[in-house]
């Protein structure tokens, strides 16, 4: 590749991405600049950046979009597109690619794992032997997550590879999606509403999208139930953030395992504070070996651009 061809990385990835990006191209590194720094950084490269690095957090908007007109390509390192303005990207006629095959297994063990932690108590159990409180006395019963009647807002690569690891604890298994998914053997419901009435585990699986944008408000909580658990692997957005956390606080909710937050990185206050809820910084993809294989595949797209071949997994 030339190197001469600028690449905008948004956010620091990766060091490997990282390096392998510099190997080929002109890497800027758009972080490092002061944020009140940033609109002059952009127009001062304006003419050398033809490609934007973004992935799951940050991606460009339109503002990121004008400011850079030789730009032709955005590679996701995310499955996720929520943080791209696709409209924008149509608009030019700029390609979009992203990672969706790269990070399903890791995504779909976290929902499990997720599941389970929160089920189990496993970290306020933690916290109770830290806190040499067994020397007291035994740690409160749980409830199990094997034979669970499982509930998952869509059935996509993810979603179908939760239900596969939820069947082999010998769940049931129903969903919700945009539609009925003609060779699937799991039961399917029209609304979320009517999958949270029939599930005592609801796991978000799907896309971000204004649809699907609060696709968990209160009326599905409420559905869902005072022994209920939501796991959310997606984003943080799907879910009524405020409600939520009335629902767990008022005990109209049973428990909650969240890898991703609305308003991320900020958590509310009174969440922290429940023992009912298990928290992780929105890493279900963060493995070292699904990162490489992650920048390994946004690599290849940008040299497949640049080199007039094939996209590898194009959006737009």
């Amino acid at each position: 590749m030339e190197a001469s061809i600028g690449v905008l990385l948004i956010r620091p990835l990766s060091a490997y991405l990282q390096q392998e990006l510099c190997k080929r191209y002109t890497l800027f590194k758009f972080w490092q600049e002061p944020q009140h720094l940033r609109r002059e950084f952009l127009r001062e490269h304006s003419n050398s950046i033809r490609a934007v690095v973004a992935n799951g957090v940050q991606g460009p908007d339109a503002e990121m979009i004008d400011a850079l007109p030789l730009l032709e390509i955005v590679a996701s390192h995310s499955s996720g597109l929520d943080k791209i303005d696709l409209d924008k990207c149509r608009e030019r006629g700029i390609r979009v690619t992203y990672t969706p095959d790269a990070l399903t297994d890791e995504v779909a063990d976290m929902a499990i794992l997720l599941t389970l932690a929160t089920v189990r108590r496993i970290c306020e159990a933690d916290q109770y032997v830290r806190r040499s409180e067994w020397k007291n006395a035994d740690f409160k019963l749980t409830t199990k997550f094997s034979g669970k009647a499982v509930g998952i807002i869509g059935l996509g690569r993810i979603g179908s590879a939760i239900a596969k690891r939820a069947e082999a604890f010998g769940c049931s298994i129903g969903y919700h999606s945009r539609s009925q998914k003609p060779n699937s053997r799991y039961k399917y419901y029209p609304s979320v509403i009517e999958l949270a009435l029939d599930s005592q585990i609801l796991i978000v699986a799907c896309a971000l999208t204004h649809e699907t944008r609060h696709i968990v408000n209160r009326d599905v909580i409420d559905a869902l139930g005072s022994n209920g658990v939501v796991i959310n692997i997606a984003r943080g957005s799907h879910i009524d953030e405020a409600e939520l956390v009335s629902a767990l606080v008022e005990g109209r909710l049973g428990g909650a395992g969240l890898d991703v937050l609305e308003n991320e990185p900020e958590a509310p206050t009174r969440l922290l504070g429940l023992d009912n809820v298990v928290l992780s910084p929105h890493v279900g993809a963060s493995t070292v070996e699904t990162r490489r294989v992650m920048a390994d595949l946004v690599v290849q797209n940008l040299d497949a651009h640049f080199s007039g071949k094939t996209l590898l997994t194009p959006v737009i």
